[in-house]
């Protein structure tokens, strides 16, 4: 039985020109849309992506690559994405490439260290990607980093002098204003637990502590090691409060302050009349302790989406900002802290 004309067409993929004609718009014109060009009124784009829902189509993205030079997806690197920062700062990225028109393959690693950054660069690569984003300060701080030279890189939470495009957060700052507002308390002086000895942020933290305590003229206690994890909190709280003149400790993230919350607790502590805890990240969790966790919070969502802006803008042929960008922290401050029992003075 003879087909309709243009039946063959309706039960293949539409093409090019049967957007067109449903959109009401040039061909040209729906090719613009498919590639990302700025060219295009939003109504006009808005009407070409409708049509393009209802009609089914889907760009032939080998074509769109040859006709561009783009494929239409980015790299995203990372180390551990059950680190809340590295988690939530690679859902932006994802989130806003897919606002921006692009796929995001990640790859994650199995030690921070530049073999395994090579290899997962190489697999991303083999994939044709426009750009990359690497997320991790312990891959990023590693001597004679080693990115990729042909391709837009945009690195999240490095250190200024990475030699990249850079998005982060201004960790110090963050560290000043937990400990600043320990010490407006009247708490004497404040304790610290630090996070991995060789990340970028904890040592940012650390730096921001011992800097506020030294500009009040106060004692710098030694500062107790940590890795991340709500153990290492915990074993931090039974060494610290194992004195009883330790009224105020600033946590360099939540979890080690959730660890040294239990400590308190097994010791007899009371928080925060006989304790005051600071944690930094405000993750979800902070606002429901026992009690509610005052901490920094820091916008690792921005910093997500700031570093597709970098990338996009750098892939579509625009000369890179070679700055570092930092976001400044906010302290939210709730129940885990409170002035000492006895008010010190120096």
């Amino acid at each position: 039985m003879p087909r309709h004309p243009g039946e063959r067409r309706r039960l293949g993929h539409p093409s090019v020109a049967d957007v067109a004609a449903r959109a009401g718009v040039a061909p040209v014109t729906v090719s613009r849309v498919v590639n990302g060009q700025d060219s295009v009124r939003p109504q006009t784009r808005q009407r070409v992506e409708q049509a393009m829902a209802e009609l089914g189509y889907r760009a032939n993205t080998a074509a769109r690559a040859l006709a561009t030079g783009r494929f239409g997806t980015i790299g995203l690197i990372a180390f551990d994405l059950t680190k809340v920062g590295n988690l939530y700062i690679a859902d932006a990225v994802i989130r806003q490439a897919q606002l921006a028109g692009y796929a995001a393959n990640v790859a994650t690693l199995d030690a921070a260290d530049d073999a395994s950054l090579q290899a997962a660069i190489r697999r991303l690569t083999s994939l044709a990607i426009d750009g990359l984003i690497v997320v991790e300060a312990r891959i990023l701080d590693t001597p004679n980093l080693r990115l990729p030279s042909n391709l837009p890189v945009v690195v999240a939470e490095g250190a200024p002098d990475i030699g990249y495009p850079a998005v982060g957060v201004d960790h110090g700052a963050g560290a000043i204003a937990a400990t600043e507002h320990l010490l407006d308390l009247g708490h004497r002086t404040v304790h610290h637990v630090t996070g991995l000895a060789d990340s970028y942020p904890s040592r940012r933290r650390r730096e921001g502590w011992q800097r506020t305590l030294r500009r009040h003229g106060r004692d710098i206690p030694e500062p107790a090691a940590g890795d991340w994890s709500a153990e290492s909190g915990y074993r931090a709280g039974l060494e610290l409060l194992a004195d009883p003149g330790v009224t105020a400790v600033f946590a360099a993230n939540d979890q080690m302050a959730i660890g040294l919350l239990r400590a308190a607790a097994e010791l007899g502590r009371t928080v925060p009349d006989d304790l005051s805890v600071v944690g930094y990240d405000d993750s979800e969790v902070a606002a429901y302790l026992t009690p509610p966790l005052t901490s920094v919070r820091q916008d690792l969502a921005g910093v997500g989406r700031s570093c597709v802006d970098l990338l996009v803008d750098s892939v579509r042929g625009n000369e890179p900002d070679w700055s570092t960008r930092l976001l400044r922290p906010e302290l939210v401050v709730r129940q885990s802290t409170t002035a000492p029992r006895t008010t010190l003075t120096t």
